[in-house]
């Protein structure tokens, strides 16, 4: 089958990737085939159900690089699960009685789409798998190819998703002013809150990036210009459980020496502990409509800080979080390379109608390819064997983690 129009979406949460992504698209697609119309569906899965798009028209393809100059996503996202009929009913997304994969299969063939290109995580990608089923069910003549987004680098089996490079060098960023607020008050616990549900390479990745632009400073200790009050004393992933009261012990001398404990943890640690503690005094946690725990009731570097805090003694603790500084940025240089390589792949692909999630498969050796999307899947756990997260923990000074139980204060 030719492929005559193509539409394009992006859903989820943000990532430094989504408008390089579409400008890259856009790009491949006047460089290789430039008489397919491409449609733009606003706001993700919603726009998809609610028929509201756009044509790409020749002036915003002439100037599609410019989206290389931007973060966020020009074309609006939106957390939609199509297979949660309740939740697109209560939003007024489709009718009572209405099936939402219906409704959207319904409304790509009344806009002629051919392929549909799909941006985000694993939700994203989950939901576009159940979309690409039940297309093929129900002999609907069209391929589903998505683009993997997300930040916490956990989509099993891609070797590197789209954004998450930029997203730990602009959380170092974001860390390398906050620290200096240990100079604000004595006794101050600094805790930097990345993002991460359920995989810590992202906390992992910039607590490495922040140290990376540490060893390109110049200090003076005897005039305060301390590099051990501006180091990293703490990295806490999901994956490497700890002892509380072991690490308050640790960190209690850091305090003492320096006057202030700089810790960086996922978002993500500590989550089931923290949400039984919370149901156990008899508190609901609100959950989103793919029925994770919203982490933002949860609030887990509040919480590890109220447990240090009161441990280490700290004056006062301050919580900062870079997600959103993150999140939103645009696309780094080395970003815009994978995602370049992953929209011409994805092109190539669409006018085969080779349908799948484009990405290096790390069970066929790192190919770049359409990888099937029943094999995608989210939460890859990130290997804290890994040398240079051993190398960061040997630089900071905290004991590699096994698995051990962990110790509520």
């Amino acid at each position: 089958m030719s492929v005559k129009r193509v539409g394009i979406l992006t859903a989820g949460g943000l990532a430094p990737c989504l408008s390089s992504a579409i400008g890259a698209l856009i790009e491949s697609y006047t460089a290789k085939a430039p008489e397919i119309e491409i449609i733009c569906y606003r706001s993700g899965y919603k726009g998809l159900l609610l028929g509201d798009s756009f044509v790409v028209t020749q002036s915003i393809r002439d100037q599609a690089s410019l989206l290389h100059q931007h973060g966020g996503s020009p074309i609006g996202n939106s957390r939609v699960k199509l297979t949660n009929v309740a939740d697109c009913v209560n939003r007024g997304l489709v009718q009572e009685g209405q099936d939402p994969l219906r409704v959207a299969a319904e409304q790509l063939q009344t806009d002629k789409v051919d392929v549909l290109h799909t941006i985000g995580g694993d939700d994203t990608n989950t939901t576009a798998a159940d979309l690409a089923a039940y297309l093929a069910k129900h002999d609907y003549d069209l391929a589903v190819v998505g683009l993997p987004k997300t930040i916490d680098n956990d989509v099993i089996p891609i070797k590197q998703s789209l954004g998450a490079w930029t997203a730990a060098e602009e959380g170092a960023k974001f860390f390398e002013n906050v620290v200096g607020e240990h100079s604000a008050n004595p006794k101050m616990l600094i805790v930097h809150e990345v993002m991460g549900r359920n995989c810590g390479w992202l906390t992992a990745a910039t607590a490495a990036k922040y140290n990376e632009r540490l060893d390109r400073l110049n200090f003076l200790p005897e005039a305060g210009l301390s590099r051990q009050r501006r180091a990293i004393h703490g990295v806490y992933v999901p994956e490497m459980h700890m002892d509380m009261k072991q690490e308050a012990e640790r960190l209690s001398k850091i305090m003492k020496q320096h006057d202030c404990v700089n810790i960086f943890i996922s978002e993500g640690a500590g989550l089931e502990s923290i949400v039984e503690e919370m149901e156990s005094r008899g508190e609901t946690v609100p959950k989103d409509a793919f029925g994770h725990y919203k982490l933002d009731a949860v609030n887990p570097g509040k919480w590890f800080g109220q447990q240090f805090a009161q441990m280490l003694g700290a004056d006062k603790t301050l919580i900062q979080k870079s997600g959103y500084y993150s999140r939103a940025a645009r696309a780094n240089a080395e970003d815009i390379a994978l995602i370049g390589r992953c929209a011409a792949k994805a092109v190539e692909c669409a006018l085969t109608h080779d349908g799948g999630v484009i990405g290096e498969d790390e069970d066929r050796g790192n190919e770049l390819r359409a990888i099937e999307f029943e094999r995608i899947k989210g939460g890859k756990p990130f290997d804290i064997s890994v040398s240079w997260f051993g190398d960061l923990l040997d630089a900071i000074g905290q004991p590699k983690g096994g698995v051990v139980e962990t110790t509520h204060a």
